[in-house]
């Protein structure tokens, strides 16, 4: 697997910018094989904890997004926004312990890009997965729709 470095360095994104001092700092890598998959590898800490020792649905929920954020972006090579997510939750998945996140582009059509992920737990066991459908945007609409 290959390293993908972040484009937006100077972000305090939550999840994935090295700026944001209570931020995830995720970083993310490009399997070799066919489909081109990202992955992000991370130890949740008890602070995103649920019920129990559980790590927390809405932090799942983020995992998704950002991975799919990421590779629409890196894939693509163009900037784009999430039109939907749907995550089901297949069994629990643990802080304190490595997970591993997954991604890939299952279709496009147009400037809809429809993705699929996956959370392992450390034993490798799929924990929870999403479907996702990200929109292109235009360079200019898309800056101009973050600085509000």
């Amino acid at each position: 697997m290959k390293n993908i470095e972040n484009p937006y360095r100077s972000s305090a994104c939550f999840f994935c910018g090295p700026n944001n001092p209570v931020g995830l700092k995720l970083t993310f890598q490009e399997t070799e094989t066919e489909p081109n998959e990202l992955v992000c590898v991370w130890f949740p800490p008890a602070t995103y904890k649920s019920f129990g020792s559980i790590l927390h649905g809405g932090i799942q929920s983020g995992l998704f997004d950002e991975i799919m954020g990421w590779t629409t972006l890196h894939i693509t090579k163009k900037v784009a926004l999430t039109s939907g997510i749907r995550v089901e939750f297949l069994k629990p998945l643990y802080v304190e312990q490595q997970i591993e996140v997954r991604c890939r582009i299952e279709s496009r059509n147009g400037s809809r890009i429809n993705l699929a992920a996956e959370i392992k737990n450390s034993r490798q066991e799929i924990c929870s997965k999403a479907t996702g459908t990200y929109v292109l945007m235009d360079p200019e609409k898309f800056r101009l729709a973050v600085q509000k």
